[in-house]
């Protein structure tokens, strides 16, 4: 099960020129209590919804990266809000603002999760997943023009494949007119020359 949220899990640091005027140490604590009590009833929501993976688009701090891992459960702060769409659109679900009544029907699925390491950078790769329509290409080169001239070569592959499919009509490139204007009169001054000799056959005759 797959959760997806707007929602900032890490403790909030003061503002510029916040002023909590307290006369007791007492009160002090409690406000203190309080701002872990908030943190910690989100984080019990999220583990009581049955998620095993965690992403957010705001930041998730150090408190509770290690509250899901005690509880094997992978988060990620910080995602793309791009990434996170994608994200929504192959897994299903949605992307909530809030922890609270936060119901199944609100929450992704795929067959398998896993980190994978490619050169120097990891991934979180999502497969078979229920309502994914795309694939992922990793694209690994020598160098970054050579990775930059595939990306563009594959780029216009798909859009040329896309608008085959979106049109219905396919124009052949690459000197198939002219090679068939070539056969086209190719045909036609054969059958012309074929006219003539059995014209002129026929005046001798």
């Amino acid at each position: 099960m797959i959760l997806c949220l707007n929602v900032e899990l890490e403790l909030k640091a003061e503002k510029d020129n916040a002023e909590v005027r307290v006369e007791a140490v007492s009160e002090y604590q409690a406000i203190v209590d309080a701002e872990w009590e908030i943190i910690y009833r989100k984080l019990q929501l999220i583990e009581n919804t049955g998620a095993k993976v965690v992403l957010s688009k705001l930041p998730i701090g150090d408190l509770a990266t290690q509250w899901f891992a005690d509880r094997d459960i992978f988060c990620a702060g910080r995602v793309p809000a791009a990434d996170l769409r994608r994200v929504v659109q192959a897994v299903g679900g949605s992307v909530q603002s809030t922890c609270s009544d936060i119901r199944p029907e609100h929450l992704g699925t795929c067959g398998r999760f896993e980190e994978k390491q490619v050169g120097g950078e990891r991934f979180n790769v999502f497969a078979e997943c229920p309502k994914a329509k795309t694939c992922t290409l990793l694209l690994r080169g020598g160098a970054e023009q050579f990775i930059e001239e595939v990306e563009r070569s594959l780029h216009d592959a798909i859009m040329v494949v896309k608008r085959a499919v979106k049109n219905g009509d396919v124009v052949a490139g690459g000197g198939a007119i002219e090679v068939s204007v070539y056969r086209w009169l190719g045909n036609r001054s054969q059958r012309l020359r074929w006219i003539c000799l059995r014209t002129s056959a026929n005046e001798e005759s």
